[in-house]
Formats: structure tokens, C-alpha cells, sequence
């Protein structure tokens, strides 16, 4: 099992150009099945201090992209048409 401030300590690495996205910044989780469905890292342009503070994008990666969780790293198979630019959270959704 993986703890969540374990997630929030790895870098998630795009295998198709190698860019590294970021860390974890927050978890989409189902609660109707128990599933975590999504990670969420800053999209370009996200200045938050600690998670807290600023505005900007977020990128949505679906469980299913994950391609490999290792020590130090998540790495996930991402191209243009993928991920989900978010502005914030939307109705219904459950992040931790």
C-alpha cells in the first residue's frame, strides 16, 4: 500500500518526451467503488506555495496512464490529447 504524502513526494515523469511534470499535488478518488481514478499534478504557470496559496492550471492524469509507480518516481504515458487542463475543482468530484 502507498500512503498518500508518499504519492506527494515522487516526481511523475511523461515516458513519450521524458518532461517531468511535477509532483502529486492532489488525488481523484471515487467513492462510490473506492477507486482512485486520477493524480493531479500543476499545470504550467502554477505558483502555489505548499499547495495552498495561487491560482493556474492543473493537469488531470487518469489512473489508467500510469504506467510504472517506482521509489522515486511516477511515470505515465501522456500525449497532447490525454490529460485534462483543469481551472479548479469540478462539481462532484471528490479530491482528498
Amino acid at each position: 500500500m502507498v500512503k498518500i504524502s508518499e504519492f506527494q513526494e515522487k516526481d511523475v515523469v511523461n515516458i513519450l518526451d521524458g518532461k517531468n511534470l511535477g509532483q502529486v499535488i492532489d488525488l481523484e478518488i471515487n467513492l462510490q467503488v473506492g477507486r482512485v481514478e486520477a493524480i493531479v499534478v500543476p499545470g504550467k504557470g502554477n505558483g502555489k506555495f505548499f499547495g495552498l496559496f495561487g491560482g493556474g492550471e492543473e493537469i488531470t492524469i487518469p489512473w489508467r496512464n500510469i504506467v510504472k509507480i517506482g521509489k522515486d518516481v511516477i511515470l505515465v504515458r501522456l500525449d497532447d490529447g490525454v490529460a485534462l487542463m483543469k481551472q479548479g475543482m469540478d462539481e462532484g468530484s471528490y479530491r482528498s
